[in-house]
């Protein structure tokens, strides 16, 4: 399989080819040149296999460039109870009538990014080692992303993390997670300003071939689509837990949605052939993405208009993922992907408004949003309900996919995070907090290491020229 950029400018290239480029050289991302299909067979065919060994198919289909029995190891070595604290990797619970909990957040971590992450993690150290070569990752993080990517690659050989972070505006746990670690190889810096114009920063840093090139620049925010090929998995699998052998049931998937990175994986396995009913998006009150999937009109906000909210993670106005989706939404088009982004830039949105009845009936998108007061409620009720609890991020996606249920047809919710990540929010929900896992219950009182600058270019790209691994 061989990979193209959604703004036409890049030649094909292979798996571990765009694992360390990041963003495309023309500025799109990369994207298959032809999607994988899995016909009803092979689906049932995977019904027994455990996490790692589905994760094997999974992948198989996508880096057809590195060799079955080492791909094999990868994901055995990225998927285990060592690593994480379930057996299943990722179980499927109860809420009541057809809405379940995919439980995505058994990782190092706590949050779903651990899923792709402990993966990025072996591959990119197995490709470098092959290439005798480094990397400098270069993010930015609302919350999750940050703790997953540094957990993931701390003492990896050949690779350093620049990991930036908006100051201020994560919570108190999800800081000590990413700033507490001490590894020469990890390099956290909290910017003055949101999560946007981090990434706007690492956008431009990635733009900067001269830059990128004698850096080596990399990354593992989801512009990296090995990080989505590695999130298509938890759709097969909660739709293998979901259903019964031998049936073609359709399930639907409720996903929180900030930067369009997971539900975009749920958009791919369903282009490869799962039964998907709905993508349900579900945002916060930054809703741009819930705006333009029920009106066709993408209007991203500037920084002051985008809300420091009680789902942190979710605070995000421009979505990284989205030219993706877009990519396939105008037919391929790469010149049409970027009139639109020039537009975007110039005027501060478009309009595919003409589209807009083809994102449910075509593509099975449906969106809604969840606000402060609905987090909080959401959380109490599941609780008494069902004794599960969760963070306030899947309550947005609780909240929004009881709008959309349907008999027979399960809804699965994907989990963000687990509570005890804000447990500020819990408290306010059911009057208590609630404590972390007892192996990182000393985690906020440990000695932080992070550096705090304006968020400027200028100012990043020197820090990282001081610091990179060359």
């Amino acid at each position: 399989m061989k990979y193209v950029s959604t703004r036409g400018g890049m030649a094909p290239q292979a798996f571990s080819d765009i694992l360390l480029e990041g963003l495309a050289p023309d500025g799109g991302l990369a994207i298959p040149e032809t999607l994988p299909r899995v016909d009803a067979a092979t689906l049932e065919s995977w019904r027994g296999l455990d996490y790692a060994g589905l994760a094997y198919e999974v992948l198989s289909l996508f880096a057809t460039d590195i060799p079955a029995d080492v791909l094999r190891r990868l994901t055995a070595a990225a998927y285990n109870e060592q690593v994480f604290s379930s057996e299943d990797i990722v179980p499927l619970r109860p809420l009541g009538g057809e809405l379940k909990l995919l439980g995505l957040s058994e990782g190092p971590t706590l949050a779903f990014k651990d899923m792709a992450m402990q993966f990025l993690g072996q591959v990119f150290e197995y490709v470098l080692t092959e290439r005798n070569t480094t990397l400098n990752i270069v993010g930015a993080t609302s919350g999750d992303t940050g703790s997953a990517a540094e957990y993931a690659l701390r003492g990896k050989k050949g690779v350093a993390v620049f990991m930036l972070s908006p100051h201020g505006r994560m919570s108190t746990f999800q800081r000590a997670q990413m700033y507490s670690l001490q590894d020469e190889n990890i390099h956290n810096i909290a910017v003055r300003g949101v999560f946007d114009e981090a990434q706007d920063i690492v956008k431009a840093l990635a733009g900067d071939l001269d830059f990128k090139n004698r850096y080596r620049l990399g990354a593992v925010n989801s512009i990296n689509w090995a990080r989505i090929a590695a999130q298509v998995v938890y759709y097969f699998h909660g739709w293998l837990r979901a259903t019964d052998e031998g049936g073609a049931k359709e399930v639907s998937f409720a996903v929180p949605s900030g930067n369009f990175g997971n539900i975009l994986s749920g958009h791919i396995a369903r282009s490869m052939g799962l039964p998907v009913r709905r993508l349900v998006l579900a945002t916060n009150e930054n809703n741009v993405l819930e705006e333009f999937f029920r009106t066709g009109i993408y209007r991203p906000r500037g920084p002051q208009h985008t809300y420091a909210t009680s789902s942190p993670s979710m605070d995000i106005s421009r979505a990284s993922n989205f030219e993706r989706f877009v990519f396939e939404l105008v037919g391929r088009d790469a010149d049409r992907v970027k009139a639109l982004w020039a537009q975007l830039a110039e005027q501060g949105s478009f309009d595919l408004s003409e589209r807009q009845p083809d994102f449910e009936r075509q593509y099975g998108f449906v969106s809604g949003v969840s606000n402060h007061d609905d987090r909080l409620a959401t959380i109490r009720q599941v609780y008494e309900e069902s004794g599960v609890l969760i963070d306030p991020h899947t309550a947005d996606g609780v909240k929004v996919a009881r709008d959309f249920l349907e008999p027979g047809v399960p809804m699965l919710v994907l989990e963000t995070a687990l509570p005890a990540k804000f447990s500020d929010t819990i408290e306010a929900a059911l009057g208590h907090p609630v404590p972390p896992p007892l192996a990182l219950a000393d985690l906020e009182s440990l000695p932080q290491r992070v550096t705090v600058m304006d968020c400027t270019q200028a100012d990043v790209r020197a820090f990282i020229e001081a610091n990179a691994k060359i």
